[in-house]
């Protein structure tokens, strides 16, 4: 796929599923690797967690808190999907085996630069995460869920859980 296919797809994407579908091919594109039978969860983490996967694990934890609070600051939907994008990316390439954070957030970056453009919102959201400027200072960590939202239909992939 192109840089400019990559971009239209990233703005009229209507959901995690589109996004994570993104987020595979991309990753394939550039690094030659894929993984099947994820599964993604929101749930109501505390602020310094944006997201997480937990090693030897088919999950990946979006924190819903800090997608609502960028979702209701960026100026775009687009900006929401480059937002979600760079955290599912970041998730994705844990859970391929890359543990190490400096080069996930590398990683992340040169994935972003050649299949968006160096220009695109992704790639400057990988070198500077924004959520110091976006979330408020005076959110409060009572009321937060232990319970995780499964996301349906995350995994669009013909291909069975085990090969």
């Amino acid at each position: 796929m192109s840089q400019q296919d990559f971009q239209d797809r990233l703005e009229h994407s209507k959901g995690y599923g589109d996004l994570f579908d993104i987020v595979k091919r991309a990753v394939k594109q550039v690094l030659g690797l894929n993984r099947s039978g994820l599964m993604l969860y929101l749930g109501e983490l505390p602020l310094r967690i944006a997201a997480f996967h937990q090693v030897g694990s088919n999950g990946i934890v979006l924190n819903r808190r800090i997608i609502d609070v960028f979702s209701r600051s960026a100026p775009s939907v687009a900006e929401v999907n480059s937002f979600v994008f760079t955290l599912m990316l970041h998730e994705y390439l844990h859970s391929l085996g890359y543990l190490e954070e400096r080069d996930v957030n590398h990683l992340v970056y040169r994935i972003s630069s050649d299949i968006f453009g160096a220009d695109h919102p992704t790639v400057r959201m990988s070198s500077d995460p924004l959520l110091s400027k976006i979330l408020p200072t005076d959110m409060h960590m009572e009321g937060l869920s232990p319970t995780l939202e499964l996301v349906k239909d995350i995994e669009r992939s013909q291909q069975p859980y085990i090969a």
